[in-house]
């Protein structure tokens, strides 16, 4: 099982995220600082960082990218800052992918696992995801299918942002409106309106669903289309 950093300076979530990821057999390493982090990585090889950007020593963007002069190590951004614009600038120092607390131990997992199959399988670069024809990129914000940009709105964008982060995992409409809208889960149709829109600029609907597929009673997964025979 992966080897994992955990960088968080409070003490009573640095010890609850051990815990969790401890039961999920990682081997877990934790710290409350940049520095201590920075240190940590040139001592030891890890397969994976999850960082709160919150830190005592130094700002999140800026501990990144020291980071990336000394290690390329995966990095799950987790942490309470939700402004759009901190987004794009951590993604764009250098981590490979952003939570908003509070989140499930489930949803980390699941980060972490799709962060980890991208490395091991010498998949694209940090920024970008491929799910078959779809390609995202988050530093600059675009997205295209089949070599076509699709020219998406900004909340498009987040939604179809953060499915393309977990290729295959299937995500409840509340998760989905906590983390892109950073709101409260009231059983608004505010998710499902941005999903019809996203369908169409994707060619496709709810009934012939090709990436956006709904499970019902369960949420939004986005997956690759099977190849035609």
């Amino acid at each position: 099982m992966a080897k994992v950093l955990l960088v968080e300076d409070d003490p009573s979530v640095r010890s609850a995220l051990h815990r969790c990821l401890s039961a999920a057999t990682y081997t877990v390493r934790d710290c409350g600082t940049a520095l201590g982090a920075l240190r940590a990585v040139q001592d030891e090889p890890f397969d994976v960082m999850v960082l709160d950007l919150g830190l005592p020593d130094l700002d999140g963007p800026e501990m990144l990218r020291m980071l990336r002069t000394v290690s390329d190590i995966p990095v799950v951004v987790a942490t309470a800052r939700r402004d759009e614009r901190e987004i794009v600038r951590v993604l764009g120092s250098g981590a490979d992918a952003y939570l908003v607390k509070p989140f499930s131990a489930e949803h980390l997992i699941a980060r972490m696992t799709a962060v980890l199959r991208r490395a091991r399988t010498g998949g694209p670069s940090p920024d970008v995801v491929q799910v078959g024809g779809l390609v995202v990129e988050a530093a600059r914000r675009r997205a295209s299918l089949d070599g076509s940009p699709l020219g998406l709105a900004p909340k498009e964008f987040d939604l179809l942002q953060f499915l393309a982060w977990r290729p295959g995992v299937v995500v409840a409409r509340s998760e989905l409106f906590r983390q892109v809208w950073l709101q409260t889960y009231r059983g608004e149709r505010t998710v499902d309106i941005h999903l019809s829109w996203l369908r169409r600029k994707l060619g496709e609907s709810a009934a012939r669903p090709r990436y956006l597929h709904t499970v019902r009673h369960v949420g939004i997964k986005l997956e690759a289309p099977e190849p035609s025979a």
